[in-house]
């Protein structure tokens, strides 16, 4: 296992379980960083999924590093604000954080249900999909495995370059804490910036304390609306998955509320993840992308689109879709339902009713361009419009002037593309989350983070194999074995085993018919031997 210095105190490395280094502010705590010091080989900005892909890598590639975590959040949470009550994800859990890229790994998903006294059980499920919340605790489980290299709490503010002879050498990483505001400067020859997306609300609509986004939900509608038994009235903005589910949760949440969902398409649209289609989240597939002509690759990923972005899976919108016709059943006044979806309408705009109290919405029909009001003011509005991947480049202002074409344009390996001479070889700046235009739309899903991770690492470390895993069956150097391993066995064990094999299962053949031909009576026809056998 690699041994990871840091200034944080003793102990840092891919092996650590503990929280022991914690002199001068170890994981979690308030100690300072030094620009003095020698730099570290590698800072990940950002400690989510993506970068906790990377650190399992360098821990399989059994990798010798002074590597460091930095994260805003106080500990590793992955979409907090939508792990909802019996939601699953929604790709395999093969696409985890390691098997694609080594099934052997200790921390694929199936080892961690082994881990947890857990998989003999999930296999009864006969699914592919477990739930969101079982799927962030793996992660988490993996998380707690390296939470000595983490720096929890901090926000980077700016990546800056060290020039010197032959160009820039090392990057310095300016971080502030969180807890006391401090900025602390830490340097690194190869930084990756993993930050994920800035949630997203239309330019039009003015911030409001009722008004959240998505990633907000689950951790923020409690303490905003905080009675179930309350009729409150509550709409929800967005065609995608995160709406259907916030959507559908609130009937539970809120049994005596009423919801609209306002969406800008004719209806819902069912997710494509039919076998063909879902190549196009396999890693070979961001080679094909990367490779394409700009305009050819822009239409692709046009076309790519509908698979992922205002669609829901097909199980909810059936489900939606009963409870409207349940509705139906009741009462054939739509306008007197308890739960409605308002498509062809754009929320262009929102005001706080100061008089009677609640958010009154401004609608655009997206047929015929009309504005109207809403006809009903809500206690709450949350919208579901996705995310925005740019919080990278106000990090990057002070690397602009080496940027190549004056911009962030990433090479195959996601690696930032600078003018010629102007930065030392060794000395890099990788993307994660914001490739999307050059490398596929799986670049901000989960898919492809193993084989992206083990990407990175080589090109940063080299190439190299992972490290075989540890043996299936251990012993003590004192203990006479009781079992042979054949794979572990030496290649004449093994023809041996192979030959004792065939061998003893012919005799066991023929024993079998033998008895069988007893049983049947000395006067069955020979046949019936040779049948047997």
């Amino acid at each position: 296992m690699p041994n990871i210095d840091s200034e944080y105190g003793e102990g840092f490395g891919f092996e650590c379980q503990s929280s022991n280094g914690t002199a001068d502010g170890g994981a979690g705590g308030t100690g300072s960083y030094s620009s003095q010091d020698a730099p570290y080989d590698l800072v990940c900005i950002g400690f989510g999924p993506a970068s906790l892909a990377i650190a399992i890598a360098l821990h399989d590639r059994n990798i010798n590093a002074r590597v460091l975590f930095l994260e805003r959040q106080p500990h590793f949470a992955w979409h907090s604000g939508m792990l909802l009550p019996g939601t699953h994800m929604q790709i395999s859990f093969l696409k985890d954080l390691a098997t694609l890229r080594n099934p052997r790994s200790e921390f694929t998903f199936v080892n961690y249900l082994h881990n947890q006294q857990r998989l003999v059980t999930f296999t009864n499920l006969s699914t592919f999909l477990p739930l969101r919340e079982e799927y962030n605790d793996y992660m988490s489980w993996c998380a707690g495995h390296f939470k000595d290299m983490v720096r929890y709490s901090v926000e980077v503010v700016e990546v800056s370059p060290v020039k010197g002879a032959g160009g820039v050498k090392s990057w310095e990483v300016s971080t502030r804490h969180l807890s006391n505001g401090r900025i602390s400067v830490v340097k690194a020859r190869n930084v990756v910036i993993a930050i994920g997306g800035r949630p997203k609300l239309p330019a039009s609509i003015t911030p409001h304390p009722r008004i959240i986004h998505s990633s907000q939900y689950s951790t923020t509608i409690p303490s905003l609306l905080t009675d179930p038994a309350m009729p409150y009235r509550i709409a929800v903005v967005g065609a995608g998955q995160s709406s259907a589910e916030i959507f559908n949760d609130l009937h539970a949440r809120f049994p005596a509320a009423k919801t609209q969902l306002f969406i800008r398409q004719h209806a819902l649209k069912p997710s494509d993840d039919s076998p063909f289609v879902n190549e196009i989240f396999d890693p070979e597939r961001v080679e094909v992308v990367y490779g394409m002509r700009p305009d050819i690759r822009k239409a692709s990923l046009r076309e790519d689109k509908a698979t992922n972005y205002s669609v829901v899976r097909l199980e909810l919108l059936e489900a939606l879709y009963n409870k409207m016709y349940a509705q139906k059943l009741r009462e054939p006044d739509e306008s007197k339902w308890q739960h409605r979806i308002q498509p062809l309408r754009d929320v262009v705009g929102t005001e706080w009713d100061w008089k009677t109290g609640g958010l009154r919405l401004t609608l655009k029909n997206t047929r015929t361009g009309e504005l109207v009001d809403s006809d009903a003011k809500f206690d709450a509005v949350i919208f579901g419009t996705g995310y925005t991947r740019d919080v990278h480049l106000q990090m990057l202002k002070q690397v602009e002037g080496l940027l190549k074409d004056g911009c962030c344009s990433v090479g195959r390996d996601y690696r930032l593309a600078f003018r010629d001479g102007v930065v030392a070889e060794g000395t890099n700046i990788f993307l994660q989350g914001c490739c999307e235009e050059t490398h596929g739309l799986s670049d901000t899903l989960l898919s492809i983070l193993a084989v992206r991770a083990g990407e990175i690492v080589t090109s940063i470390f080299g190439p190299g194999p992972d490290t075989a895993p540890s043996a299936a069956f251990r012993r003590s150097k004192n203990e006479t074995p009781s079992l042979v391993m054949v794979d572990d066995a030496s290649p004449m064990v093994r023809k041996f085993a192979t030959t004792a094999s065939f061998w003893l299962g012919i005799v066991v053949a023929i024993f079998m018919g033998v008895l069988s031909w007893l049983l049947r009576g000395a006067s069955k026809d020979l046949g019936g031997f040779m049948l047997s056998v």
